[in-house]
């Protein structure tokens, strides 16, 4: 029976038609196109537009690190999407795209940012410092200069200007930006209003209301001239300013004094020191790393941050883990009675917001007013958060308090892992509770939690809230921007958000040492754990 059968896939349909005479041809397979196969192209058309709309403006900005991976993320989505097979790499990609620009895409940024002097003062480009330092060198108007009665006429292309000399009456049109220009009106072209001009060549020009409306831009237009530029004084005056410092062959040049200012480290500097303002981001080799090193006023915080974060970090591991761990096993004891009721007692530090926690504690450590000093004998009341060592003792505590409950779960899971039979075992061969834990528990417990403590490390190494909320770093140490508490990331911040001016090349150079430390110590350890599980 002649006819078309589809088939369940709805991708093809069998076309059954008998073939006629000897050695007809087979049956053939023909593509059918569903919603699926429109709805795919769709999304594939957006996706190419969306990318292609935002090309200009990559070029414009000189994004090329940006605009090389959106070409190879269009054509890898092209080249498997638009194929019919292709199946994993069309579940891989997107997978892989957020990875590398959550995760990936973040971590070289910030490793570039580190190279150079990207900070308050460097953070425009060269040709953005060049426009700001043009414009900031504008001088007032000399008793000599020419100045206008102005009119805004709004044309096809925007707002440009109608002026009239004060001195000698002429009509000028100024059109605006970089390629703007002075020229004569052609006095045929204008419409007046008694002695206000209305229109020109048919542009009306706005009235007082509609300057008000535009005020900040209608103020900042400017017409470049030979020796300056024609800058608006008010809605209805402007003046020529001379353009003291003249950009020319790399270099600006005060056409008062001679001075020339030469770009020295993203900086115009001039001979003897005096630079302009302001500088431009560039990139300045491993000086921000140098800085670390060799600069006392860094080094020695940093050094004593870095410390501390390890410090830190690994004291926060053992504690948490070993509470947690005592607790576990503890109310592991079937013998308990409410045993159920402890173990969510237990939980409940790890259930409540840590930033509401923290600051809990922060009061209840509140030299003056604290509950904790309330309830001490006064011998040993303490200056709990504005005292060095108190302070990172408290630091500690409280970060104790907020990890132990996570531990003890995690422990507890692992303990129900661990089969009774082994300990057993050991009893029979003669080991006491204590040996038994040390020689079968112990071992098979690490094997489990091993990643969780990994994990834990790497977060207390970057543990911003706690500092912040607790102690801000402090108490600070004078002459240093660096606190006794603070860590590399709170220190990092610092130097990137201070109020001395941010430094966000530095601040990222800290942050590259952060990942190397951290990546170094979990690759360490994800060994060591694997060679645990190869002894087990």
């Amino acid at each position: 029976m002649a006819g078309e059968t589809e088939q369940a896939s709805g991708t093809t349909v069998l076309d059954s038609r008998p073939g006629t005479g000897r050695g007809a041809a087979a049956p053939r397979l023909r593509p059918s196109y569903g919603t699926g196969f429109y709805v795919k192209w769709i999304l594939l058309i957006a996706f190419n537009g969306l990318v292609l709309a935002f090309v200009p403006r990559m070029i414009q900005d000189k994004a090329w690190l940006m605009l090389g991976v959106a070409i190879v993320t269009v054509v890898v989505a092209d080249l498997v999407y638009a194929h019919r097979g292709r199946i994993p790499g069309k579940y891989l990609i997107p997978g892989t795209f957020f990875l590398i620009v959550f995760a990936v895409f973040p971590v070289i940024y910030t490793i570039f940012i580190s190279f150079t002097n990207y900070g308050t003062g460097h953070i425009i480009s060269k040709d953005q410092a060049i426009a700001q330092i043009e414009a900031n060198s504008l001088e007032a108007p000399s008793e000599s200069a020419d100045r206008y009665k102005v009119w805004v006429a709004e044309g096809d292309e925007g707002l440009y200007l109608v002026l009239e000399s004060e001195t000698s009456g002429e009509l000028f049109i100024g059109t605006t930006g970089e390629d703007g220009e002075l020229v004569p009106a052609d006095p045929a072209l204008v419409v007046r209003d008694g002695t206000r001009v209305t229109s020109y060549d048919g542009d009306p020009t706005l009235n007082l209301a509609q300057m008000q409306d535009r005020q900040a831009e209608v103020l900042a237009l400017s017409v470049p001239t030979e020796d300056g530029a024609v800058v608006m004084e008010s809605f209805t005056r402007a003046a020529e300013k001379t353009q003291r410092l003249q950009y020319e062959d790399g270099v600006f040049v005060d056409q008062v004094d001679g001075t020339v200012y030469r770009p020295v480290e993203g900086t115009f500097t001039a001979d003897d020191g005096t630079t302009l303002s302001p500088g431009f981001t560039v990139g300045v080799g491993i000086d921000n790393y140098r800085r670390l090193v060799n600069d006392e006023r860094l080094r020695d915080p940093f050094l004593t941050s870095f410390v501390w974060t390890v410090f830190f970090s690994m004291m926060s591991v053992l504690l948490t883990f070993a509470l947690g761990l005592l607790l576990a096993i503890i109310f592991n004891d079937e013998r308990m009675r409410g045993r159920k009721v402890y173990r969510v007692l237990m939980v409940i530090p790890y259930a409540l917001p840590a930033f509401m926690t923290i600051l809990v504690w922060r009061g209840m450590l509140n030299p003056t007013f604290g509950i904790i000093n309330e309830l001490l004998p006064s011998a040993l009341e303490q200056n709990w958060l504005n005292d060095g060592t108190w302070a990172r003792f408290s630091v500690i505590l409280v970060n104790t308090w907020l990890g132990f409950s996570y531990m003890f779960l995690v422990s507890t899971g692992a303990l129900t892992g661990i089969p009774s039979d082994l300990r057993e075992a050991a009893f029979v061969d003669g080991a006491n509770g204590f040996q038994a834990f040390r020689k079968v528990t112990l071992p098979l417990l690490l094997v489990a939690v091993a990643p969780v403590l990994i994990s834990s490390f790497a977060f207390n190494f970057n543990n911003y809230n706690l500092i912040r909320l607790l102690t801000n770093g402090g108490p600070t140490q004078p002459g240093s921007a660096a606190g006794d508490t603070d860590i590399l990331i709170s220190y990092a911040n610092k130097i990137a958000f201070g109020g001395a001016g941010a430094d966000y090349g530095l601040a990222t150079a800290i942050s590259s040492v952060i990942f190397v430390v951290v990546a170094l110590i979990t690759a360490f350890s994800f060994r060591f754990t694997k060679a645990m599980e190869e002894v087990r």
